[in-house]
């Protein structure tokens, strides 16, 4: 089961590095790139996959339940920022996609660094 678990780090990773790069490239036209939305359902899923697997004792590592919520909560904010500018894509700007470009990468700091 480790092998599975390893595959979704690597596919939650993948995830989250569309979500940054596809709101840095967007930043020049002020569009939300459609791989964005790709991205934050890869990463939200796999997240969740993740968090399932390690809190069921199915894979042997440790659960830090303020990290998760902490983590969860900024994922969930990027997904709303992503969902709402790709139904209304006249409101995104490049502050809009600076946004979902910094929490992208917070959230990736607060994995590695916490």
């Amino acid at each position: 089961m480790d092998v599975v678990y390893g595959i979704l780090v690597v596919l939650h990773l993948l995830g989250w590095a569309m979500v940054f790069g596809g709101a840095l490239a967007g930043m020049r036209k002020a569009t939300l790139n459609p791989g964005v939305f790709h991205g934050i359902l890869t990463a939200l899923l796999t997240g969740i996959l993740l968090t399932g697997l390690a809190s069921g004792g199915v894979v042997d590592r440790d659960v830090d339940d303020v990290k998760i919520a902490v983590k969860l909560v900024v994922a969930l904010a990027v997904t709303a920022l992503v969902v709402l500018g790709r139904r209304r894509g006249e409101k995104v700007t490049t502050g809009w996609l600076g946004a979902i470009a910094g929490l992208t990468a917070l959230n990736v700091a607060i994995a590695v660094l916490w």
